[in-house]
C-alpha cells in the first residue's frame, strides 16, 4: 500500500504533491520586517527537501503586529520584491508557497529568545502594544491599549491589505493566525477579552473580529486559492477557550469558505497546564475533523515517518505540519519516502547521490 503521506492533496485550485507541511517558524532575521536571503536559503532549502507546502514565518500585517523588532513584515509594498524571489524559487521545486498573517497583539514588543527575555520598552526602542482588553500577559510587562473600534476597523484592513501583497509576491496559501495567544486568539479567549461591546462577552461576540478578518481577506484574496486557519483548540488553563468552541468555530469556519484547520493549542496565558508528549495535540485536530466536517493539518511533537502516516491512514487528520523536525531535517520528506519505502522525484542536481535498487 502507497504511503498516504506521499499523496497528493488538493486545496481549491492547489494540489499539493505531498502532505508534508512546513510549519511557520519564526526566524527573527529581518530589518524593518524585510525579507532577505536566510529566508531565501531557510525555506528554499525545505522546498529542495521536498515538502509540499512551505508557510512562511508569522508575517505582521502592521509594525506594531511584530512579535519583535526583527519580525518579517508584510505592511509596506517595498516588503515583495524579495518574497517575490523567494516564493519564485519555491515555486520552481514543485512546492507551495503560504504565508501566515499575524498579529502579536499583547504578545509583540519582545525580545528574540537569543537577545534578550521579556517585553522590550517603549524607551529603549519597543512600542505600545494592543489588545482586545488592558490585560499584560505577563505582569512584569506594561498593560496594553484596550484596541477602540477604529483600531479593530484599521487592523482589518491590514489584514485586507496584507493580503493583496501577498498575491501580489506570489504566495498561494494564506493562514491567518488565531492561536498561540495572538491577537486573534486574545479576542477568541475569555481569559485575555473582558470587552463588553460586540467583540466580547459571548462567543459570537469574541469569535468576531477573526470572521470579520476572514470576510475582509477573502474579498482580497482569489476565490480559487485556498485561505486556512491556525487556532490553539484549547488554552490548557480553566474558564478559557476550549475544544468544544473550537469544534463550534470550525463549523462556521467552513461555511465561510475556509479550506482547513490548523490545529495548534495554548500560548494564551503563561499558567497554562500542557502535558507535552509526542503527538499530544493531534487529538484536537482529529475531534474537529471528525465533529465539524473540516480538513485538518495536525502539529506537534510529530517526528518520525511512522508517527505521520499513522495519522493520516487512521483519518486524524488531512495534512502533517512540522516545525522543529523540519529544522533538524530540512529533507525530511525525502528522508521520510526512503523509510515509508516510497520512490519520490528528486532535484535533478541532486539525483546522482539517490538510491538505486539493485
Amino acid at each position: 500500500m502507497s504511503a498516504r503521506l506521499f499523496s497528493p492533496f488538493h486545496l481549491k485550485s492547489i494540489t499539493l504533491k505531498n502532505r508534508i507541511v512546513v510549519s511557520p517558524m519564526c526566524q527573527y532575521s529581518s530589518l524593518d520586517g524585510f525579507a532577505n536571503d536566510w529566508h531565501l536559503v531557510h525555506l528554499g532549502s525545505r522546498a529542495v527537501g521536498g515538502a509540499g507546502l512551505i508557510i512562511a514565518e508569522a508575517t505582521a500585517v502592521s509594525p506594531e503586529g511584530r512579535i519583535s523588532p526583527d519580525d518579517l513584515g508584510i505592511y509596506l509594498d517595498d516588503h515583495i520584491e524579495k518574497l517575490k524571489q523567494i516564493t519564485t524559487f519555491i515555486s520552481e521545486q514543485g512546492s507551495v508557497p503560504g504565508i501566515q498573517l499575524a498579529h502579536a497583539g499583547r504578545k509583540a514588543s519582545t525580545h528574540p529568545a537569543w537577545k534578550g527575555r521579556g517585553q522590550i520598552p517603549e524607551s529603549q526602542g519597543g512600542w505600545k502594544t494592543l489588545a482586545p482588553s488592558a490585560i499584560a500577559f505577563n505582569e512584569a510587562d506594561e498593560a496594553p491599549k484596550e484596541m477602540s473600534l477604529n483600531d479593530i476597523q484599521t487592523l482589518i484592513k491590514d489584514f485586507a491589505s496584507a493580503a493583496t501583497r501577498s498575491l501580489n509576491a506570489g504566495f498561494k496559501v494564506i493562514e491567518l493566525h488565531a492561536a498561540h495567544g495572538y491577537l486573534i486568539h486574545q479576542f477568541l479567549s475569555p481569559l485575555s477579552n473582558k470587552r463588553t461591546d460586540a467583540y466580547g462577552g459571548t462567543f459570537e461576540n469574541r469569535i468576531r473580529l477573526l470572521m470579520e478578518i476572514v470576510d475582509a481577506v477573502r474579498k482580497a484574496w482569489p476565490d480559487e486559492l485556498p485561505l486556512i486557519v491556525r487556532i490553539s483548540a484549547t488554552d490548557w488553563a480553566e474558564q478559557g477557550w476550549n475544544i468544544e468552541e473550537s469544534v463550534k468555530l470550525a463549523h462556521l469556519l467552513l461555511k465561510k469558505g475556509i479550506d482547513l484547520i490548523d490545529v495548534s493549542t495554548g500560548g494564551l496565558v503563561p499558567y497554562q497546564k500542557i502535558d507535552v508528549k509526542p503527538l499530544y495535540q493531534v487529538p484536537f485536530a482529529a475531534e474537529i475533523k471528525l465533529l465539524a466536517g473540516i480538513p485538518t493539518g495536525a502539529v506537534g511533537l510529530i517526528t518520525t515517518p511512522t508517527e505521520a502516516e499513522n495519522i493520516l491512514q487512521s483519518g486524524q487528520a488531512d495534512l502533517i505540519f512540522l516545525a522543529r523536525e523540519f529544522l533538524r531535517d530540512p529533507y525530511f520528506p525525502i528522508h521520510a519516502a526512503a523509510e515509508l519505502g516510497e520512490q519520490i522525484v528528486w532535484p535533478v542536481q541532486y539525483e546522482r547521490a539517490k538510491p538505486h535498487k539493485s
